[in-house]
């Protein structure tokens, strides 16, 4: 197994997030799933300098993007980003889309839950014939019951992925795992061969060896199903606002570059703006736990 890192925890420039994680020996970046945002040829540049490679990418579902959306002209433009995400990791040599169904934050349906099963279906298909086409996999993400309430856990995401089609796969996710599955061990085994891909964090969304996972197990258990691809690194640290913050070095008071979409992004995941300083700490300890065990 190799490590790779997103880079949608922070607002900063590609180039700043390869150096540091070149610095701390990371192999790959999961990058983020805005493609308006990257000049392919020149982030390929920017790989090539630093020596990283694209893992993939995980989509934004923000504001009305939503696969099972009751406007078709709705899932339409839903369907159309993700293939622009697919696009972009394409180019990028990468290998995996993390894909999240729903609109992030939205916990209310909008219609009956077998035509939302209809259309989430039909529009990953129409992705999953894209991906299909270009040597790619979709890793169907389960998120928590306070994020979205309709893909939560693994068993979900797999009986969706074997709607879609026979190489379409799953994406488990750490954090979500720990609030949603009754035994996240049992569920990694229950994905096995559809497992393309992993994102970790620790119980508290802080950086891995930092809660109470035990990522000693849990590496043991992605052996055992002979996962042998990337761990991302996904933490987005909770902000303490209080005298009783550990980091006081954490909140970033003048940030740079963060758009709009980006704040309202990391304030709906119960983080904000964070300093570098902090933010390489997170990185650096994601990687020291977890290297040995790989």
């Amino acid at each position: 197994m190799e490590l790779a890192i997103h880079n949608w925890m922070r607002a900063e420039s590609l180039e700043h997030t390869l150096s540091r994680i070149n610095k701390l020996d990371y192999t790959h970046i999961e990058i983020q799933g805005t493609p308006e945002d990257y000049d392919v040829k020149k982030a390929q540049l920017l790989f090539d300098l630093y020596g990283i490679k694209c893992w993939g990418s995980v989509t934004l579902m923000l504001e009305q993007r939503n696969l099972l959306a009751k406007d078709p002209a709705q899932r339409k433009m839903s369907v159309q980003y993700v293939k622009d995400v697919a696009k972009m990791v394409y180019e990028l040599g990468g290998k995996v889309i993390s894909l999240v169904p729903a609109t992030v934050g939205k916990i209310v349906p909008d219609a009956r839950p077998e035509e939302e099963w209809e259309w989430a279906v039909e529009g990953i298909q129409e992705i999953y014939t894209y991906t299909e086409d270009h040597g790619l996999q979709i890793g169907i993400e389960p998120i928590n019951r306070f994020e979205t309430y309709f893909i939560n856990r693994g068993e979900q995401a797999l009986a969706l992925a074997e709607a879609v089609g026979p190489n379409c796969g799953v994406c488990l996710d750490t954090f979500h795992m720990n609030l949603e599955e009754a035994n996240m061990f049992d569920t990694i085994k229950k994905v096995g061969k559809r497992l393309v891909n992993f994102h970790v964090a620790d119980n508290n969304r802080m950086a891995p060896g930092m809660g109470h996972l035990n990522w000693s197990k849990i590496i043991s258990t992605l052996k055992e199903i002979e996962y042998d691809k990337v761990l991302s690194v996904e933490f987005c640290s909770p902000l303490d606002r209080t005298p009783a913050n550990r980091y006081p070095n954490s909140i970033e008071t003048n940030p740079d570059g963060l758009t709009a979409e980006q704040k309202k992004f990391l304030e709906d995941h119960g983080s904000s703006a964070v300093t570098d300083e902090f933010y390489t700490m997170l990185t650096k300890k994601s990687i020291d736990t977890l290297k040995e065990l790989i």
